[in-house]
Formats: C-alpha cells, sequence, structure tokens
C-alpha cells in the first residue's frame, strides 16, 4: 500500500509529529482562520508518501454525518473520511482537523491522516467545493453552519493561507 521507504521512515514520521494539531491559528478580522504554515513534519510526511499539492480526493466531512443532503458544523475538531484514494492513502483513511465557521466560507483544515491499518500521520490538507470555498448557511447557534452537502473534495497544500 504504502512506498517501502514510506513504510519503513513512518514509526518516525508518527514519532517526530506527537503533539502536532492545528492550535495556535490567528483569526482575521472577518472569523477565518489566518494563514499558517504547514509543519515541516507534515512537509516531510508528504514527501515520503509523495503526496503533493493540489492532489486531491473526495472525503466525507463528518464522519457522525455521512452521506446527508445537508450537514451542521461547528467550530473545533473534526473527524472525516475519505471516499476515495489519496495518492497512497486508501478510502476510509481517517482525517482529523479543525472547523472555523466564522468567516464568509467554512474553513476546514487536515492535520492527520489515519488509514485503516495504520499509524497517523501528519499532512496539510483543505476541505473545498467548487471554485475554492465551503459556502455556508447560518446554522441553529454561534459558532455553526449549515453545509449544503456531507461531501468535498480534499486537497494536499503546503500551506494554509
Amino acid at each position: 500500500m504504502f512506498p517501502m521507504k514510506a513504510t519503513f521512515l513512518l514509526p518516525l514520521i508518527v514519532v517526530s509529529c506527537l503533539g502536532c494539531t492545528g492550535t495556535g491559528v490567528s483569526i482575521r478580522p472577518d472569523g477565518g482562520p489566518g494563514p499558517q504554515e504547514c509543519p515541516e513534519e507534515a512537509l516531510a510526511a508528504m514527501r515520503i508518501l509523495q503526496l503533493r499539492p493540489a492532489d486531491s480526493s473526495t472525503v466525507e466531512i463528518d464522519a457522525n454525518q455521512s452521506s446527508q443532503n445537508s450537514i451542521i458544523v461547528n467550530d473545533g475538531p473534526v473527524e472525516s473520511y475519505l471516499k476515495e484514494e489519496l495518492g497512497p492513502l486508501p478510502p476510509i483513511t481517517r482525517l482529523y482537523g479543525q472547523i472555523w465557521t466564522g468567516g464568509p466560507n467554512v474553513v476546514i483544515r487536515y492535520y492527520e491522516a489515519r488509514p485503516p491499518d495504520g499509524e497517523t500521520i501528519p499532512i496539510c490538507a483543505v476541505a473545498r467545493l467548487g471554485r475554492g470555498g465551503l459556502r455556508k448557511n447560518p446554522g441553529p447557534r454561534p459558532g455553526s453552519a449549515v453545509l449544503e452537502f456531507s461531501r468535498a473534495g480534499v486537497y494536499i497544500v503546503d500551506a494554509f493561507r
């Protein structure tokens, strides 16, 4: 499943990123997250896995609300999963990240991937729909939003902008 060199180095990648999270992100005046560098550990892991910026797949945004016409998302952590391959990562690989609902669109940044038979791998990826953003409707309470679809595209990035 993983290239030979990726399998050999995977334990080193995992140990080097213990404690990697999406915390400490600045918030823009419009409520969305500010720019953020991709950690070197994630860049190294993506090089080993031969994942490059713009590589993409399809993601089920919230593992607890899959295959629905619309979903409610909240500010905070999210667990998603791949519907299709993303490089060497198979379908049903879990993606862990952070959701922000405060800006003009919902922003989802992914910081970790966990294949079904593997260890957690640091990555940098974002969820998008056509033309870039995840358009939102107001949610039922502050810090929430309604998305029209439960799925989105997921794209590898080398920095969050």
